[in-house]
């Protein structure tokens, strides 16, 4: 398909809610990522959306998610920042609380799965380091990755994001159980296109 022929965002929210409905939604919320976050109540304040129509928006959104995590034919190595970066980053987005993450590794750094442990607020997550090892132990994993999404966009790291991935090195130590980075996924602007950091490369692993 020629480029000029790719249906616009309005064309394709058009497609799901009718297009006067499509124009008010793309009022509130004019890129992709910002209707991301909109929940099945906020979708159902529209004239002219209803369950269904709703519905359908929110599944168009989980279904383009599940696809992004498909692209990968075999478990994917994830031995590096942007590698982790890549494969969060799309769900990520869709959130409007920080959400954080566990991605557990085999010994090659292949991903054994990824499980959502906690949920916080607008700029905090709470997590202990006992609950992040023990999905590890339980999947017998040998490295984890801590993974959380800052809603406010700016990806760098808060005192308390420092001190928890502090702690998580420290039990990783006792345990045995590598852990190797604790990534925070944002959103990119033209001053800074990167939409995430490493606590790792930043230094915050140094001894």
């Amino acid at each position: 398909m020629n480029p000029a022929e790719y249906p616009s965002n309005a064309e394709l929210i058009s497609s799901f809610a009718g297009k006067p409905a499509a124009e008010l939604i793309l009022q509130d919320h004019p890129t992709l990522t910002s209707l991301a976050h909109a929940s099945f109540e906020d979708l159902q304040q529209y004239k002219g959306i209803g369950k269904s129509k709703a519905a359908a928006i929110r599944s168009a959104f989980l279904i383009a998610q599940r696809l992004s995590q498909e692209s990968f034919p075999e478990s994917p190595i994830l031995d590096s920042p942007d590698r982790i970066a890549a494969l969060m980053r799309d769900e990520c987005r869709t959130f409007d609380t920080e959400q954080f993450h566990v991605v557990l590794l085999n010994t090659r750094r292949r991903l054994i799965r990824i499980k959502r442990l906690a949920t916080g607020t607008l700029d905090t997550v709470h997590v202990h380091p006992r609950e992040v090892f023990r999905l590890a132990i339980t999947a017998n994993a040998a490295a984890v990755v801590g993974v959380h999404n800052h809603p406010s966009g700016d990806p760098n790291p808060s005192e308390a994001d420092i001190r928890v991935t502090r702690e998580l090195i420290r039990a990783g130590q006792v345990l045995r159980i590598d852990f190797l980075d604790h990534v925070i996924i944002g959103l990119p602007t033209p001053a800074r296109p990167q939409d995430f950091v490493s606590l790792r490369a930043l230094g915050y692993f140094s001894t």
